[in-house]
């Protein structure tokens, strides 16, 4: 029987290996000029780029897709568990090493800030507990089947509701157990891991630090987008096929089931199984006609999205490494910014060096620079003019707090905003992570991993459950696998 899959995301990429491993003939078309979507990379003047994430966690769920074809992934992917997770850089001169260890992690904050290093370790603490207790659950399992309620890990979470945070906002948990300022600004940034507010974010969402500090962050031998090509490459082992520079124009469906894909060049290809990797917005605007369209999840609030600045730079800045944080001397306010739709006139900016760990990522003599600002998503801005100020804003900062010219080590440049972001991966008005979870009830507004509709479509990705970034991503797929019917 025949699977077709739209987009070769990391969703995708997962997807379709999955439905590989039930027994289907698997395609996948892609409308863009090879595989990762945001996980992809780009080389410019000598220096390769990773596009989009820059932070790895939960290996796991990679490995086990080399496991679950019969492979070894260490004979096909290779990592290692970083130990610092993030530097971090306050205006005033503070500075911060966030050790993947906790104790040492705690040390240097109290260190750094004069607290009792137990406040950190208590709150990782109890980050831990919910990732133990809820997490996980939730992340794992479809939230609309009726045997995932009855289930005993899930009626033992929903026995723990009240220590879970609910009716509180990420920051309210991070001041009540942090107390020192610039600890609740660092622990509040974790709402960015899914393009939330930690203002409006629910509490429970303090379960992130445990995917950094606990479970820790890793560094892809060949960086990032090593993600995707040795996934392609397990898949292609499988049989998958790719089809590149094959956008898929409209769905066919009768009945209860998807028959068809037609794709922009005027092929059609018959589909006994249709899994959708791209954006659920662009997947009912544009790919399927004459359906009910989930209206409610379409309402949803956008996550946020990014301008990034890819920067070939000359020089050795020692001060950086893997994940920095030049943090905004008003985080309130630049969160009430993005809020509204703007970029506050003082700004986080993040900044990702992998050439100092990789080979051939730089010229001698250079680093390849990812800079990232948290972006409003697409609602008609002057992003040319915003691209002007906030450029100026982040090399002013950022040579400001190392005490060295930025703005003459700049030798290459390429800027990716949310219309780009739109228009290159089909990410709804570019937000990143599609909706934001700034709602207790987020989570269960998602898109679904199965169709309503018909019983032969599926979802996969960013835009639908579990959510945005690489693990949920790959977490969708599995998700998704388990509710596709085995070929007869």
């Amino acid at each position: 029987m025949r699977a077709i899959v739209i987009g070769a995301g990391i969703g995708g990429i997962a997807a379709a290996i999955r439905a590989s491993q039930l027994g289907y003939e698997v395609t996948v078309f892609e409308s863009s000029n090879g595989p990762g979507g945001k996980l992809s990379s780009f080389e410019q003047d000598g220096y390769r780029f990773d596009r989009g994430p820059s932070l790895f966690t939960m290996p796991q769920y990679v490995d086990e897709l080399f496991e679950l074809c019969g492979e070894n992934p260490k004979d096909h992917f290779h990592y290692k568990r970083e130990e610092v997770v993030c530097r971090y850089f306050w205006d005033d001169n503070d500075r911060l090493v966030a050790y993947a260890d906790p104790e040492l992690f705690s040390k240097e904050a109290a260190a750094v800030f004069d607290v009792d290093a137990d406040l950190v370790l208590k709150a990782l603490k109890a980050s831990e507990k919910k990732y133990i207790y809820s997490g996980r659950t939730f992340l794992e399992k479809p939230l609309h089947k009726l045997n995932t309620w009855l289930s005993k890990d899930v009626l033992a979470a929903l026995s723990r509701l009240t220590q879970m945070d609910l009716n509180d906002t990420m920051h309210e948990v991070n001041k009540r157990q942090l107390q020192h300022p610039k600890l609740v600004q660092l622990f509040d940034r974790f709402a960015t891991y899914n393009g939330s507010n930690p203002y409006q974010a629910p509490g429970i969402l303090t379960v992130i630090p445990t995917f950094e500090h606990l479970i820790g962050t890793f560094l892809p031998k060949r960086g990032m987008f090593d993600i995707t090509a040795s996934l392609v490459g397990l898949a292609e082992r499988q049989g998958v096929r790719f089809q590149f520079n094959k956008p898929v124009a409209n769905v066919q469906h009768s009945g209860d089931q998807v028959t068809a894909v037609e794709l922009e060049n005027g092929e059609t290809h018959k589909a006994d199984l249709l899994i959708n990797n791209s954006d659920v917005h662009f997947f009912y605007q544009n790919l399927i006609k004459d359906v009910k369209l989930p209206k409610r999840t379409l309402a949803q609030e956008r996550s946020t999205s990014a301008v990034i600045f890819y920067w070939g730079v000359r020089g050795d800045f020692d001060e950086l490494g893997l994940h920095n944080i030049f943090f905004a001397n008003d985080y309130k306010a630049e969160f009430e910014a993005l809020q509204s739709g703007s970029i506050a006139d003082d700004f986080t900016v993040y900044v990702n060096v992998t050439s100092k760990y990789i080979e051939g990522e730089a010229p001698a003599g250079t680093e390849n620079w990812f800079v990232m600002v948290n972006a409003p998503y697409d609602r008609g801005q002057d992003w040319q003019e915003e691209i002007k100020r906030i450029r100026e804003h982040t090399i002013s900062k950022l040579s400001k707090v190392m005490s060295k010219d930025l703005r003459s080590a700049i030798e290459t440049e390429r800027t990716w905003t949310p219309p780009g972001i739109q228009e290159d991966t089909g990410s709804y008005l570019g937000a990143l992570y599609g909706t934001s979870s700034n709602s207790k009830f987020a989570a269960f507004f998602r898109h679904r991993n199965e169709s309503k509709q018909f019983k032969n479509l599926f979802f996969v990705g960013g835009s639908v459950h579990p959510g945005g970034g690489v693990p949920l991503a790959l977490l969708s797929a599995k998700i998704a696998a388990d509710l596709i019917p085995r070929p007869a």
